[in-house]
């Protein structure tokens, strides 16, 4: 089964998207994510320019070997761009092998290890009552586990607040990306950050009681002191976990966190390959694996680097926000469903536009969501629909500490 065309669609339902269409000379197609927040023509330029004329005439069955040779053939490997547009033709061959085989996905990954993929929701608030409400409104939507955020007095805007101002007028843990000719300055404090968290999980363990899984994410805006500081002071609320307690790419930073803290830690989402993990899951640095498998090489990269965490006893808690595509969330489910050391998946609806571009058969029921039984990856791209909205600039915010030095976002 030979590939006969390999098309890079760009689309803006909301927010920005790239997908590859992967045509095969049997008529059969396969879809792949390749978006990168805020920078995504670099990929679809790296898709159109540079590996989709390597695709022609390939056997699109021959997927870890086409993986192997788009990885090293270039010389240059790794970094973001690189990886996302590996991952999106791994993923559109696997919809493709799928699709032939007339199964879902997840039985060609060896078939179902669970029911259902736990799934945790997006709280948050400018304040503690505007915060539980938040928390109510998603445990009425079925999420039983929460990522809690909150505003930190003092500091304008933070990250995954949802109720904050942004320039678009949407919700800004929807997208922060903004449609704005250069990126929103934001402002960051430390250490008023430090001393407000603690106070809001004290008031979420009192209201909620003990058994909600909470979660919370740092954004890689602590040093590895600070970031020890935080998980101990949160040791008392019993946090499922503390995600991007401090930037890993200094992977040995995490030894001085792990020494002072029992706060389960979870890291990843801005890493690329396994290479970045190593350190990490062979001294059991970290609890749970968050890179997206849009941005990490795809399905036979993820698989992998997940077998290799497995071996730790190091769980997955696969990135899936609203910048991985359907396509891309998809991808993930049928591997959460299949793995054995799977952990949670985090799920950000879609909004409506976003939907009538990509049609999906994944359902979330009672907290659990499932990537459904139809052949291949389960979702279908309305073209048509997809070139009503073009590609709009956006870009993440970044932050400035208050003497105005450039601070991790």
């Amino acid at each position: 089964m030979k590939i006969v065309a390999a098309d890079i669609i760009v689309s803006s339902p909301d927010r920005n998207f790239v997908t590859l269409k992967i045509t095969t000379d049997e008529g059969i197609t396969g879809l792949g994510d390749a978006t990168l927040n805020g920078r995504e023509l670099s990929v679809a330029s790296y898709l159109r320019d540079h590996v989709a004329p390597l695709l022609m005439g390939r056997d699109a069955h021959r997927i870890e070997d086409t993986w192997q040779f788009l990885y090293r053939s270039a010389y240059w490997r790794r970094g973001p761009v690189t990886m996302a547009a590996i991952a999106a033709v791994d993923v559109a061959l696997w919809d493709i092998k799928a699709k032939a085989a007339g199964m879902p996905l997840y039985q060609l990954l060896g078939g179902a290890s669970r029911t259902g993929i736990m799934a945790y929701g997006h709280a948050s608030g400018r304040d503690i009552p505007e915060l539980f409400d938040s928390i109510r409104r998603h445990l009425d939507e079925g999420f039983r586990s929460i990522r809690v955020q909150t505003s930190v007095p003092g500091i304008n805007a933070v990250y995954g607040v949802a109720a904050q101002p942004s320039s678009t007028g949407q919700r800004y843990d929807y997208e922060p990306a903004q449609r704005t000719p250069l990126p929103v300055e934001e402002d960051w404090d430390t250490r008023a950050y430090l001393r407000h968290l603690p106070q809001v999980f004290e008031a979420v363990r009192s209201e909620f009681g003990p058994e909600l899984p909470l979660l919370h994410d740092g954004h890689h805006r602590m040093t590895p002191i600070q970031a020890a500081k935080l998980g101990k002071a949160l040791e008392p609320y019993d946090l499922f976990w503390l995600e991007d307690c401090t930037p890993a790419e200094n992977q040995e930073a995490l030894r001085l966190v792990r020494q002072h803290t029992t706060t389960p830690l979870a890291i990843g989402e801005v890493f690329n390959t396994v290479w970045d993990y190593q350190t990490l899951i062979r001294e059991q640095l970290i609890d749970y694996v968050r890179s997206a498998v849009t941005h990490t090489g795809g399905i036979t990269a993820m698989r992998k680097l997940l077998d290799f965490a497995a071996q730790y006893q190091i769980k997955s808690g696969i990135h899936g926000p609203t910048d991985i595509s359907p396509v891309g969330m998809a991808a993930a489910l049928h591997l959460d469903l299949a793995i054995h050391n799977f952990g949670i998946q985090e799920y950000m609806k879609h909004t409506p536009l976003a939907n009538e571009v990509f049609r999906q058969s994944f359902t979330f029921t009672d907290g659990y969501l499932h990537p459904g039984d139809q052949p291949g990856l389960g979702v279908e791209l309305d073209e048509e629909a997809a070139a009503r909205f073009p590609y709009e600039p956006a870009y993440l915010p970044f932050n400035r500490l208050k003497d105005g030095t450039v601070h991790d976002w």
